[in-house]
């Protein structure tokens, strides 16, 4: 470990190089601020784009190409010969991951934003220590942490080598069999990949629902797909035993049928993520940790000592990376004296699964428990002119809104291109739409978009391509 001897003195440093991290420094140093961002990586981007968002999203894509050219036989297209040649996606992935982190270098080059390789932990309430750097500590007016998290593992599965997302990214082999502990997002999205790239894909789900949280009709399509491209998909289960007998795991699960004994290649355990707050020196300063291992913030994203800030998968609320951005974006605000707060209405939840689900604001089951009176519209894909022309009609989009003056509340979007479409969803959120501003909104002919335009028209009991229906209205 290197250790250096050097002291550096910056008005800005922060930890950590991820969406977060790299776009609270870029809006600081735009703000007129010297900054400097400490990252242990080699290459800038973090988790989400080093192991996580973009090399999944980018495997997703190869999937896709692959399932499209199994759909044109529908259109009268066939295909012969496709091959999959794992060192090549392998190759074009790794590009991707390159390209982008060479892109964020050279914009925090081109605004003097410096960069230092190493571990940094606060030695005191304005003094960084670093380690495997060749500069020891950093003294600072204003710090941002953002460390991110990392993949939790069970317990009992130490010291066995088994697969989490960031091993699964890598590719490193297409396994016959591969089983999947856990039906969250990430289990999902990377079982859909393997049984796409080959894989006999097994998921295990502890609850009796995919993606908990989200609406059960959003994830009902997601579920038939995947008990049809899946080898086994088992809720209500979980793992009790697993061992690893030279290149086999032999997985024992239990669910009310019974134990059963099941033999695969590999294991991929996709059972969440933790912070990386253990190491950050945070007693030195009297920050304290949540139970859940978080930092305490306000909405301004600072902690107890008002200059240290924390942002992204340390801090409450969804482990996502465009949370982490606009919370960096708003900690940089603050310490250039702006009036920001991280006060957004909606943080949008996507999950690139085969269809893709999206949803933002209140579900349906969320305004049912708090007993709020909502209209809830839905328009099926299958009544949509667009799905019909690309022979993807599997999904639906719905909006929730209030009873009474038709305030949208939320919108949950399952289908084809969903990752898209929740973008208009959430700008009506935070402008405060109403039913409305969607209905009069003119969505262009013909394209996915008009579903969300369609289910505003159901909620208003006013659709045009389905028939009249009676609305929903809960609590009932």
């Amino acid at each position: 470990m290197v250790m250096g001897s050097i002291q550096q003195e910056t008005e800005v440093v922060v930890v950590g190089g991820g969406p977060g991290g790299y776009v609270a420094a870029i809006r600081a140093a735009d703000l007129g601020h010297e900054v400097l961002l400490v990252d242990e990586r080699e290459r800038l981007g973090g988790v989400c784009l080093l192991e996580g968002c973009i090399p999944s999203k980018t495997l997703i894509a190869a999937v896709e190409v692959i399932e499209g050219a199994r759909r044109g036989k529908e259109m009268g297209i066939t295909f012969e010969g496709l091959k999959l040649d794992v060192p090549a996606l392998r190759q074009f992935t790794e590009g991707v991951v390159n390209q982008l982190s060479g892109g964020i270098q050279t914009l925090l080059k081109k605004r003097g934003i410096a960069v230092l390789r190493g571990t940094a932990e606060l030695a005191g309430p304005q003094e960084l220590r670093l380690n495997g750097s060749e500069v020891a500590s950093i003294r600072f007016k204003h710090c941002i942490l953002a460390t991110g998290s990392r993949p939790t593992l069970l317990p009992q599965l130490e010291g066995i080598a088994l697969w989490t997302s960031r091993e699964a990214l890598a590719v490193p082999r297409v396994p016959e069999r591969l089983l999947v502990l856990g039906g969250g997002y990430i289990g999902l999205e990377l079982g859909f990949v393997y049984a796409g790239l080959g894989s006999r894909v097994t998921l295990v789900e502890l609850l009796p629902q995919l993606l908990a949280g989200a609406d059960a009709d959003l994830v009902d399509p997601v579920r038939r797909s995947a008990s049809k491209h899946f080898a086994s998909l088992q809720l209500e289960t979980r793992m009790v035993g697993l061992e690893r007998r030279g290149d086999l795991c032999i997985v024992e699960t239990e669910s009310a049928a019974g134990r059963t004994k099941l033999e695969v290649d590999e294991v991929l355990v996709a059972v969440g993520r933790k912070p990386n707050t253990e190491s950050l020196g945070l007693d030195r300063v009297g920050i304290a940790l949540d139970a859940r291992g978080l930092i305490p913030v306000d909405a301004q994203l600072r902690t107890r000592v008002p200059h240290i800030h924390a942002i992204g998968d340390i801090v409450a609320g969804p482990g996502l990376a465009h949370k982490a951005s606009r919370e960096g974006k708003v900690a940089a605000e603050v310490i250039a004296g702006r009036p920001a707060a991280f006060d957004n209405v909606a943080i949008p939840a996507v999950v690139f699964t085969d269809p893709e689900v999206a949803w933002a604001g209140l579900s349906e089951s969320e305004a049912r428990q708090r007993g709020l009176a909502v209209t809830v519209g839905k328009f099926p894909l299958s009544a949509l002119g667009r799905a019909r022309t690309v022979g993807r009609t599997e999904g639906l989009v719905k909006v929730i809104a209030d009873a009474e003056g038709g305030a949208v509340r939320g919108v949950g979007i399952v289908g084809p291109h969903a990752s898209e479409l929740i973008a208009e969803a959430a700008l009506a959120l935070e402008m405060g739409a109403v039913l409305e501003d969607l209905t009069a909104t003119i969505h262009p002919h013909p394209t996915f978009s008009e579903a969300l335009m369609e289910a505003a028209e159901v909620a208003e009991g006013l659709p045009v391509h389905i028939p009249p229906l009676k609305r929903s209205t809960t609590p009932h």
